[in-house]
């Protein structure tokens, strides 16, 4: 049978990757998909890197519209990335009735309803798996390995550069500038770091995720987003000794009110799996109520990783090519109308628990203010932790540090409470708040 063609659209770090593993590993690749795959032509505006990288095995275009007005091109590999000519590219792709494999999860998750109804109104496939957690297969296990579960939540550390700041943070007592860095120098931070270290490309991949989880359009304008920028190796310790670990996670749960959608630093105890993911690595769990709590672990960024699960889309959408698009499987694992429109829960309705460090006067009376406001809110603690003052500022000191654990409250409970303990006289600095979930 002849090979399936397939056009590239941008050949930086991931598409030499594809070119690159696709080509060593074509015999295995080609048992797999009953047929060869066979990348022939390659559109980037630096021709001669793209030359460089694919030789004479590929045409090099300088212009995309060539590939996607190519008859002979099967499948659009979209690899440019962003929200502006990638969208525009895509768009064209699909209405030329072209299979699309992105992983482009910035685009997906703020205009993915629209491409995905375009893509289902012309019969074509847009297939996405490297777009959340890189190498890690997350999209197809949502969307096929766990369909016949009740998906209950799912929370993942879904960027490798925060969780490598992070696990920098705790295991050598560094401050997060000088860790962020570090991490710019290794080339796990971009030089403009924003879109990790601000929770953003999180919050991408966990609206994917709850999209295809939940079976609700894509809504990233929806989700509570805040990063890691202003989190203290000094909240680090303290987590440590109460037994946690501080973990960015994307976090998305059906409740009876509607759906949480969120990233956020969060205490997670250290006896769960996730919790000892460090360095770069990625991991989600899901909970489902047939199968219970599964793990998926590995690399979620890198040239081959990524590579891996773009090439496994292209397998996928081999395979279907002829397939009657009524009998593929749906974009977002359910029925293109049975999406349902289930509220997202604004961050005030969300239920959690908390961690508190609040730098107090070292007198009494001042743990009993502090646990009236909470108790006259009815909040629970679950634990507590005070510092000698000497370990605050030295002989002689006269702050301290109070950390507390709380049970679950409505986030704006707790966020009338906090601005209450915020006006004592005692309270000398702005409290530090940081969500914790179990996961049990």
């Amino acid at each position: 049978m002849k090979p399936i063609q397939v056009g590239l659209l941008g050949i930086g770090t991931v598409g030499s990757g594809v070119f690159n593993v696709l080509k060593r590993n074509q015999a295995e690749i080609k048992r797999r998909a009953g047929r060869g795959i066979e990348i022939t032509m390659v559109a980037d505006l630096d021709t001669a890197r793209a030359e460089a990288v694919v030789g004479a095995n590929a045409r090099v275009v300088k212009d995309a519209r060539e590939i996607i007005a190519n008859p002979d091109i099967d499948i659009v590999i979209e690899l440019i990335g962003g929200y502006g000519i990638a969208r525009t590219l895509m768009m064209e792709a699909i209405a030329h009735g072209k299979h699309v494999v992105t992983a482009n999860k910035a685009l997906l998750a703020v205009h993915g309803t629209e491409i995905f109804a375009a893509a289902h109104a012309k019969g074509v496939i847009v297939a996405f798996e490297a777009a959340v957690a890189g190498g890690i297969p997350i999209i197809k296990s949502l969307r096929e390995g766990l369909t016949a579960n009740r998906i209950e939540w799912i929370a993942g550390i879904i960027n490798g550069t925060t969780n490598f700041i992070l696990s920098e943070m705790r295991e050598k007592g560094l401050d997060f500038d000088v860790v962020l860095k570090e991490a710019q120098r290794l080339g796990y931070a971009e030089a403009d770091p924003t879109f990790d270290i601000e929770g953003v490309d999180a919050a991408h991949k966990a609206t994917i995720m709850s999209a295809i989880a939940f079976g609700v359009p894509v809504q990233f304008d929806k989700a509570y987003v805040e990063g890691i920028t202003k989190l203290s190796k000094v909240d680090i310790e303290y987590a440590e000794q109460l037994g946690y670990r501080i973990k960015l996670l994307g976090i998305t749960r059906r409740t009876d009110k509607g759906i949480e959608l969120r990233v956020h630093p969060t205490l997670v105890p250290c006896k769960r799996l996730i919790a000892n993911v460090e360095g770069a690595m990625n991991a989600v769990v899901v909970q489902g109520d047939a199968v219970g709590t599964t793990l998926y672990y590995g690399k979620g960024a890198g040239s081959e990783p990524t590579a891996s699960a773009v090439i496994a889309d292209l397998v996928d959408v081999t395979r279907l090519h002829t397939v009657d698009a009524a009998h593929r499987v749906p974009h977002l694992a359910f029925q293109a109308d049975q999406i349902s429109d289930e509220t997202i829960l604004p961050m005030s309705e969300v239920v959690t628990s908390y961690y508190l460090r609040l730098r107090v006067a070292d007198q009494a009376g001042v743990l009993a203010k502090v646990a009236s406001l909470l108790a006259h809110a009815g909040i629970s603690i679950d634990a507590m932790l005070q510092r000698e003052a000497s370990a605050i500022g030295g002989q002689g000191s006269t702050q301290t540090d109070l950390i507390l654990l709380t049970h679950s409250v409505r986030e704006g409970t707790m966020n009338e409470v906090i601005a209450q303990m915020q006006g004592l006289a005692t309270v000398l600095a702005p409290i530090t708040r940081i969500r914790k979930e179990e996961l049990a």
